[in-house]
Protein backbone atom coordinates (compact mmCIF):
# COMPACT_ATOMS: atom_id res chain seq x y z
CA UNK A 1 0.00 0.00 0.00
CA UNK A 2 0.86 3.43 -0.86
CA UNK A 3 2.01 5.91 1.78
CA UNK A 4 2.38 9.89 1.86
CA UNK A 5 5.82 9.21 3.71
CA UNK A 6 8.98 10.19 1.52
CA UNK A 7 12.59 8.40 2.40
CA UNK A 8 15.39 10.71 1.42
CA UNK A 9 18.81 8.36 1.55
CA UNK A 10 22.10 10.65 1.67
CA UNK A 11 25.48 8.63 0.80
CA UNK A 12 28.54 9.89 2.68
CA UNK A 13 32.18 10.49 1.37
CA UNK A 14 33.56 8.09 -1.07
CA UNK A 15 30.16 6.69 -1.56
CA UNK A 16 27.25 7.36 -3.96
CA UNK A 17 23.27 6.40 -4.37
CA UNK A 18 23.90 2.96 -5.45
CA UNK A 19 25.31 2.50 -1.63
CA UNK A 20 21.42 2.00 -0.76
CA UNK A 21 20.88 -0.36 -3.43
CA UNK A 22 19.55 -2.82 -0.48
CA UNK A 23 17.46 -0.68 1.11
CA UNK A 24 15.90 1.51 -1.66
CA UNK A 25 13.58 -1.82 -3.01
CA UNK A 26 12.73 -2.93 0.63
CA UNK A 27 11.29 0.60 1.55
CA UNK A 28 9.52 0.84 -2.00
CA UNK A 29 7.71 -2.56 -1.04
CA UNK A 30 6.55 -0.84 1.82
CA UNK A 31 4.80 1.90 0.22
CA UNK A 32 7.20 4.59 0.58
CA UNK A 33 8.51 6.89 -2.07
CA UNK A 34 12.46 6.25 -2.58
CA UNK A 35 14.96 8.93 -3.46
CA UNK A 36 18.57 8.31 -3.46
CA UNK A 37 20.75 11.56 -3.50
CA UNK A 38 23.96 12.35 -5.40
CA UNK A 39 26.05 14.72 -4.13
CA UNK A 40 28.64 16.46 -5.14
CA UNK A 41 31.08 16.17 -2.26
CA UNK A 42 32.97 19.82 -3.39
CA UNK A 43 31.22 21.38 -0.13
CA UNK A 44 28.65 20.93 2.82
CA UNK A 45 26.54 24.27 1.52
CA UNK A 46 26.22 22.57 -1.79
CA UNK A 47 25.39 19.22 -0.51
CA UNK A 48 23.22 20.13 1.92
CA UNK A 49 21.16 22.85 -0.60
CA UNK A 50 21.44 19.17 -3.02
CA UNK A 51 19.79 16.98 -0.58
CA UNK A 52 17.21 20.20 0.33
CA UNK A 53 15.95 20.33 -3.43
CA UNK A 54 14.80 16.66 -3.58
CA UNK A 55 13.38 17.05 -0.46
CA UNK A 56 11.41 20.28 -1.78
CA UNK A 57 10.15 18.57 -5.04
CA UNK A 58 8.40 15.54 -2.87
CA UNK A 59 4.91 16.22 -1.61
CA UNK A 60 4.19 15.46 2.26
CA UNK A 61 6.15 14.95 5.21
CA UNK A 62 9.97 13.28 4.95
CA UNK A 63 11.88 11.16 6.61
CA UNK A 64 15.73 11.82 5.96
CA UNK A 65 18.60 9.24 6.16
CA UNK A 66 22.46 10.11 5.72
CA UNK A 67 25.20 7.64 6.69
CA UNK A 68 28.91 8.85 7.04
CA UNK A 69 29.06 12.21 6.23
CA UNK A 70 25.71 12.32 5.04
CA UNK A 71 25.12 12.92 8.58
CA UNK A 72 26.55 16.04 8.24
CA UNK A 73 24.45 17.19 5.77
CA UNK A 74 20.84 15.64 6.80
CA UNK A 75 21.90 17.69 9.54
CA UNK A 76 21.41 20.72 7.83
CA UNK A 77 18.87 19.68 5.24
CA UNK A 78 16.47 18.31 8.16
CA UNK A 79 15.37 22.41 8.56
CA UNK A 80 13.32 21.87 5.96
CA UNK A 81 9.60 22.29 6.93
CA UNK A 82 9.23 18.91 5.24
CA UNK A 83 11.02 16.40 7.02
CA UNK A 84 9.63 15.15 9.88
CA UNK A 85 12.72 12.78 11.04
CA UNK A 86 16.24 11.81 10.72
CA UNK A 87 18.07 9.06 10.50
CA UNK A 88 22.27 8.28 11.23
CA UNK A 89 23.72 5.08 9.81
CA UNK A 90 27.02 5.31 11.39
CA UNK A 91 27.31 9.00 10.62
CA UNK A 92 28.46 12.82 11.94
CA UNK A 93 25.75 14.12 13.99
CA UNK A 94 27.65 17.43 14.58
CA UNK A 95 26.68 20.62 17.10
CA UNK A 96 26.74 23.99 15.60
CA UNK A 97 29.95 24.58 14.26
CA UNK A 98 31.83 21.44 14.06
CA UNK A 99 33.50 19.89 10.44
CA UNK A 100 33.38 16.41 9.67
CA UNK A 101 37.11 16.96 9.54
CA UNK A 102 37.47 18.45 13.30
CA UNK A 103 34.96 15.41 14.42
CA UNK A 104 37.38 13.01 13.52
CA UNK A 105 40.20 14.94 15.51
CA UNK A 106 38.69 14.70 18.92
CA UNK A 107 40.17 11.23 19.10
CA UNK A 108 42.59 8.68 18.05
CA UNK A 109 42.72 8.44 14.29
CA UNK A 110 39.89 5.56 13.27
CA UNK A 111 42.24 2.61 10.97
CA UNK A 112 41.26 3.47 7.64
CA UNK A 113 42.50 6.84 8.23
CA UNK A 114 45.64 5.39 6.46
CA UNK A 115 43.84 4.51 3.25
CA UNK A 116 42.58 8.29 2.38
CA UNK A 117 44.72 10.06 0.35
CA UNK A 118 44.68 13.07 -1.91
CA UNK A 119 44.21 12.50 -5.94
CA UNK A 120 46.29 14.62 -8.40
CA UNK A 121 43.37 17.16 -8.17
CA UNK A 122 43.84 17.37 -4.36
CA UNK A 123 40.33 15.68 -4.37
CA UNK A 124 40.14 12.28 -1.17
CA UNK A 125 40.04 8.73 -2.22
CA UNK A 126 40.16 5.63 -0.08
CA UNK A 127 42.97 3.54 -1.37
CA UNK A 128 41.38 1.03 -4.20
CA UNK A 129 42.81 -1.99 -3.09
CA UNK A 130 42.46 -1.49 0.74
CA UNK A 131 38.43 -0.08 0.08
CA UNK A 132 37.24 -3.21 1.15
CA UNK A 133 38.96 -3.93 4.57
CA UNK A 134 38.73 -0.11 5.29
CA UNK A 135 35.32 0.63 3.96
CA UNK A 136 33.09 -1.70 3.49
CA UNK A 137 34.27 -4.82 5.28
CA UNK A 138 31.53 -7.68 5.77
CA UNK A 139 30.25 -7.03 1.92
CA UNK A 140 31.13 -9.69 -1.00
CA UNK A 141 34.56 -9.55 -2.42
CA UNK A 142 32.19 -8.44 -5.80
CA UNK A 143 30.54 -5.95 -4.46
CA UNK A 144 33.36 -4.22 -2.69
CA UNK A 145 35.25 -4.29 -6.25
CA UNK A 146 32.35 -2.27 -7.42
CA UNK A 147 32.07 -0.01 -4.39
CA UNK A 148 36.00 0.79 -4.58
CA UNK A 149 36.08 1.09 -8.64
CA UNK A 150 33.17 3.67 -7.78
CA UNK A 151 34.03 5.80 -5.45
CA UNK A 152 33.22 9.23 -5.65
CA UNK A 153 36.11 11.49 -3.93
CA UNK A 154 35.38 14.49 -1.82
CA UNK A 155 37.51 17.55 -1.60
CA UNK A 156 38.94 18.44 1.99
CA UNK A 157 36.61 21.66 1.67
CA UNK A 158 33.34 19.85 2.02
CA UNK A 159 35.60 18.02 4.97
CA UNK A 160 36.10 20.80 7.14
CA UNK A 161 32.96 22.82 6.55
CA UNK A 162 31.01 23.65 9.29
CA UNK A 163 27.64 22.66 10.59
CA UNK A 164 24.97 25.29 10.55
CA UNK A 165 22.07 25.06 13.20
CA UNK A 166 21.52 20.92 13.42
CA UNK A 167 18.03 19.66 12.63
CA UNK A 168 18.79 16.77 15.33
CA UNK A 169 18.07 19.37 18.31
CA UNK A 170 14.52 20.09 17.06
CA UNK A 171 13.54 16.39 15.32
CA UNK A 172 13.33 13.21 16.36
CA UNK A 173 16.02 11.04 15.71
CA UNK A 174 17.34 7.16 15.69
CA UNK A 175 21.51 6.32 15.41
CA UNK A 176 22.98 2.82 13.90
CA UNK A 177 26.38 2.68 15.26
CA UNK A 178 28.38 0.52 13.18
CA UNK A 179 30.73 -0.90 16.34
CA UNK A 180 33.84 -2.41 13.65
CA UNK A 181 33.95 0.74 12.19
CA UNK A 182 37.80 1.98 10.44
CA UNK A 183 36.25 5.12 8.96
CA UNK A 184 34.57 6.66 12.20
CA UNK A 185 35.40 5.93 15.69
CA UNK A 186 32.87 3.68 17.24
CA UNK A 187 32.97 6.06 20.19
CA UNK A 188 32.52 8.81 18.28
CA UNK A 189 29.35 7.13 17.00
CA UNK A 190 27.94 6.37 20.31
CA UNK A 191 28.52 10.37 21.90
CA UNK A 192 26.42 10.90 18.55
CA UNK A 193 23.66 9.09 19.54
CA UNK A 194 24.02 9.48 23.12
CA UNK A 195 24.19 13.72 22.06
CA UNK A 196 21.46 13.74 19.70
CA UNK A 197 19.28 11.53 22.89
CA UNK A 198 18.29 9.47 19.61
CA UNK A 199 14.61 7.84 20.24
CA UNK A 200 16.56 4.52 19.39
CA UNK A 201 20.03 3.57 18.86
CA UNK A 202 20.90 0.16 17.38
CA UNK A 203 24.78 -1.37 17.53
CA UNK A 204 25.60 -3.95 14.87
CA UNK A 205 28.80 -6.11 14.35
CA UNK A 206 29.72 -3.94 11.03
CA UNK A 207 31.98 -2.68 9.26
CA UNK A 208 31.53 1.38 7.87
CA UNK A 209 29.71 0.70 5.10
CA UNK A 210 26.31 -0.99 7.30
CA UNK A 211 23.94 -0.55 4.86
CA UNK A 212 25.30 -2.62 2.59
CA UNK A 213 26.66 -5.52 4.87
CA UNK A 214 23.64 -5.34 7.44
CA UNK A 215 20.95 -4.08 5.00
CA UNK A 216 18.04 -5.73 7.05
CA UNK A 217 18.75 -4.23 10.29
CA UNK A 218 19.24 -0.89 9.12
CA UNK A 219 16.09 -1.37 7.08
CA UNK A 220 14.32 -2.11 10.21
CA UNK A 221 15.46 1.31 11.99
CA UNK A 222 14.54 3.21 9.23
CA UNK A 223 10.99 1.70 8.77
CA UNK A 224 10.83 2.10 12.35
CA UNK A 225 11.75 5.55 12.51
CA UNK A 226 9.34 6.12 8.84
CA UNK A 227 6.01 3.97 10.96
CA UNK A 228 7.18 6.82 14.30
CA UNK A 229 7.12 9.98 11.62
CA UNK A 230 3.64 8.66 10.07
Amino acid sequence: MKTNINVVLVHGAFGEGSHWQFVIPALAAKGYTVRAVQLPLITLAEDIQRTTDMIASLEGPTLLVGHSYGGMVISGAGNHPSVKGLVYIAAFAPEEGESAFGLLQERPAPAGATAIAPGPSGLLYVNYDKFHEAFCEGVSDELALVMASAQKPISGEAFGGPSGAPAWKEKPSWYQVSDNDKMIQPEAETFFAERIKAKKTIHLDAGHASMASHPQQVIELILEAAEAIA
